[in-house]
């Protein structure tokens, strides 16, 4: 084990087992066996330190779905995933908890990262039509509540310790923006066709130049958001 991930582990122990969920420095350094102009070579500061260990513990939950394959149905992929995020956030409370702290000077890569894979998702699930808005708009609607579902449970389990409460949201929000089965294309709606086509405009090549593509896609924007 290189020294880097020497440092990283031991301070997600040192979180994991902190009653108040704070560190110091000089702790972790201990716990690594290293010296202090060490860690801040490698992290510059505690804030620093405190975001390689979010950005290194939640890359484990990431790596899962970097390599996932996507099924034939987005809306349950999508919904998987809902439910492997509240998972990791209970199996790893304390890098959770600083992975959407506000106390960082800049948002955790991984969270950048989450937040993108699950705009893939809702591509996916633009283009299958099942989608009723744009997929930057669903992909901060679905990641606002899942990280409030996951944060409540984490930091206050006694409040919210129902175990079908993230189920409940879960559904209630996807409800709202997805169509959660096919239908055929003389049921589908003005609003979910002009998401899906330009989506499928997005992510394809046609015929149009870049110019052409541009236009259709203000036009269908404005389709979606007239509906």
């Amino acid at each position: 084990m290189d020294t880097r991930t020497r440092i990283l582990e031991a301070a997600e122990e040192l979180l994991d087992s902190s009653p108040d969920r704070d560190i110091s420095t000089r702790a972790v350094c201990a716990a690594a066996g290293v010296g202090a102009p060490v860690l801040y070579r490698l992290f510059g500061d505690k804030n620093g330190l405190l975001s390689a260990v979010v950005d290194y513990g939640f890359d484990r939950y990431l790596a899962t779905k970097r390599e996932a394959q996507p099924s034939a149905d987005p809306v349950k992929d999508l919904r998987d995933g809902w439910d492997t995020h509240v998972a990791f956030a209970k199996a790893h409370p304390s890098v959770y908890r600083m992975m959407y702290s506000p106390s960082f000077d800049a948002v955790p890569d991984a969270a950048k990262e989450a937040l993108l894979l699950l705009r893939l998702v809702l591509e996916r699930c633009a283009e299958a039509g099942r989608l009723r808005t744009d997929p930057e708009t669903a992909a901060k609607v679905i990641m606002s509540a899942n990280v409030g579902v996951a944060l409540s449970i984490v930091t206050q389990p006694e409040t919210y310790a129902d175990p079908g409460l993230s189920t409940q949201v879960r559904d209630a929000v996807h409800n709202r923006l997805l169509i959660l089965e096919p239908v055929p294309d003389t049921d589908t709606s003005l609003l979910t066709t002009s998401v899906q086509l330009a989506a499928l405009l997005r992510t394809r090549r046609t015929a149009l130049s870049d110019a052409e593509t541009a236009l259709m896609l203000q036009w269908l924007d404005t389709l979606a958001a007239g509906n």
